[in-house]
C-alpha cells in the first residue's frame, strides 16, 4: 500500500513525512523537487499480545509506504500544474492508493505563508482544484480520441469505446462543477473501466491539519470545522502537530510522557494517523500466530477465506480446503489454541467465509 503526502508549498508536509517515517528528509525547501519515500509499520497491539502467548521468533507488522511529493505548480490558462511535475513524481502520485493532504494550520513570522495568510480551507480548495484540472485534462484528451479513432475497430471494440465514452462524459460535468470523481456513484464495471486512468480525485484522501504548539488546544474544533465543510466520500479529516510529534519521537518513552503531559496531550497523534492511513484504503488485518511468527496480513475489507489464503501464498489459495478461524479476543482470553478448541471457539470456514478484522486464521490446503 502506497500513500502520497501532498500539499501546497510551506505546509510542512515533509515534516509530516519525517514524523511518520522517523526519517530525516531535508525540510524548509518550500516546494522543492525532492521526492522522499519511507516504509512504516502499522501499529497493532494485538501482535504484541499474541506474541506473549506464542513466544514467536519474530513479529511482522503490516506496513505502509509513504511518498512525500513536491507541491504542484499552480495551473494557468492552457497549462495544468500537476501535469508539469517531473514524470517520476507524477507517476508516483497517480500510482498511490490514497492521498494525505497536509494543510498548514500554524502561523510563524519567521516563515510566513506563501499566500500571505494562514487559511486551511482555502488551501484545501486550491489543491483540490489542481487535481480536478489534471483529471479534466486527461478526460478531455481521452474523449477526443474516443470520438475520433474510437469509432473504428471491431464491433466489440466500438461497443467498449462507447461504454467508456459514456462514463467519461458523465464524470466531466461533475469535475467541471468542482466535485471529485470519488463522489460519483460507480458500479463495479465502471470502476474497472476507469482503473487504468488512476484519476487523482478518485483516490481516498486524509486531510491532515498541521498545527503548531500554540494551536494544539483548538485543533479538534478546527478539524470539526474543516470536516463539516468537506462533505466528500472516502475522505477523513484529522489534525496533528508534525513538529511536536517529531520531537516526541526523538525522546525516550519516559521523557516523551512528561513532555506530552506538559502539553496536555493524552496520546500521540502519530499512531492514529498511520492507522487512519490503513483504514483510508479499506484494509483490514487478519492474523496468523505460531512459534515461528506472529503476523498481520492486510486484505481489502470484504475479502473471503480464499483471498486471505492467497495473501499468504498463491499455493494456499489454489489448494484451499478450509480455514480454521478464531476471533483474536477469544484466543487471547483462553490463552492457547488447544484451550480454544476445547471450548469450541475455533471454527472451520469454507471458501466464501468473509474474513473479519482480527480473525486469527490457519489455512488448511492440499499440496
Amino acid at each position: 500500500m502506497q500513500i502520497a503526502i501532498v500539499g501546497l508549498a510551506g505546509c510542512g508536509k515533509t515534516t509530516v513525512f519525517n514524523t511518520l517515517t522517523r526519517g530525516h528528509a531535508e525540510t524548509g525547501g518550500y516546494g522543492g523537487l525532492q521526492l522522499n519515500v519511507g516504509v512504516v509499520k502499522v501499529p497493532d497491539e494485538r501482535l504484541d499480545r499474541l506474541a506473549e502467548v506464542f513466544k514467536p521468533r519474530k513479529i511482522v507488522h503490516a506496513d505502509v509506504t509513504y511518498v512525500d511529493l513536491p507541491a504542484p505548480p499552480a495551473s494557468s490558462e492552457g497549462r495544468v500544474g500537476a501535469e508539469e511535475l517531473p514524470a517520476e513524481h507524477l507517476a508516483r502520485l497517480r500510482d498511490s492508493d490514497a492521498l494525505i493532504h497536509v494543510l498548514r494550520a500554524w502561523d510563524s513570522a519567521a516563515h510566513p505563508h506563501p499566500a500571505g495568510s494562514v487559511d486551511p480551507a482555502r488551501d484545501l480548495e486550491n489543491l483540490d482544484l489542481e487535481f480536478i484540472l489534471a483529471d479534466l485534462a486527461m478526460i478531455d484528451r481521452r474523449l477526443e480520441r474516443l470520438r475520433g479513432s474510437g469509432r473504428h475497430g471491431t464491433p466489440a471494440e466500438r461497443e467498449a469505446n462507447e461504454r467508456e465514452e459514456a462514463i467519461l462524459s458523465r464524470l466531466k460535468p461533475a469535475l467541471e462543477a468542482g466535485r471529485p470523481i470519488r463522489d460519483e456513484p460507480l458500479d463495479d464495471d465502471e470502476e474497472k473501466a476507469l482503473r487504468g486512468y488512476r484519476f487523482l480525485t478518485q483516490k481516498p484522501v486524509l486531510v491532515l491539519l498541521n498545527v503548531g504548539e500554540g494551536e494544539l488546544a483548538g485543533a479538534p474544533a478546527l478539524a470539526d470545522r474543516i470536516r463539516s465543510g468537506y462533505d466528500h466520500r472516502h475522505a477523513m479529516v484529522d489534525a496533528l502537530s508534525a513538529k511536536i510529534e517529531m520531537e516526541l519521537g526523538e525522546l525516550e518513552p519516559d521523557e516523551a510522557a512528561v513532555f506530552m503531559e506538559e502539553l496536555g496531550l493524552t496520546e500521540s497523534a502519530l499512531d492514529r494517523v498511520i492507522a487512519l492511513s490503513y483504514r483510508l484504503v479499506g484494509l483490514i488485518s487478519f492474523l496468523t500466530a505460531g512459534p515461528d511468527e506472529v503476523r498481520a496480513w492486510p486484505i481489502p475489507d470484504g475479502s473471503n477465506a480464499v483471498d486471505a489464503a492467497g495473501a499468504i501464498h498463491s499455493d494456499l489459495a489454489k489448494g484451499f480446503i478450509r480455514a480454521e478461524t478464531i476471533a483474536y479476543e477469544d484466543l487471547l482470553s483462553l490463552g492457547s489454541m488447544a484451550e480454544a478448541k476445547k471450548h469450541g471457539k475455533v471454527r472451520s470456514e469454507g471458501k466464501t467465509y468473509r474474513v473479519r478484522d482480527g480473525d486469527v486464521v490457519e489455512i488448511l490446503f492440499s499440496r
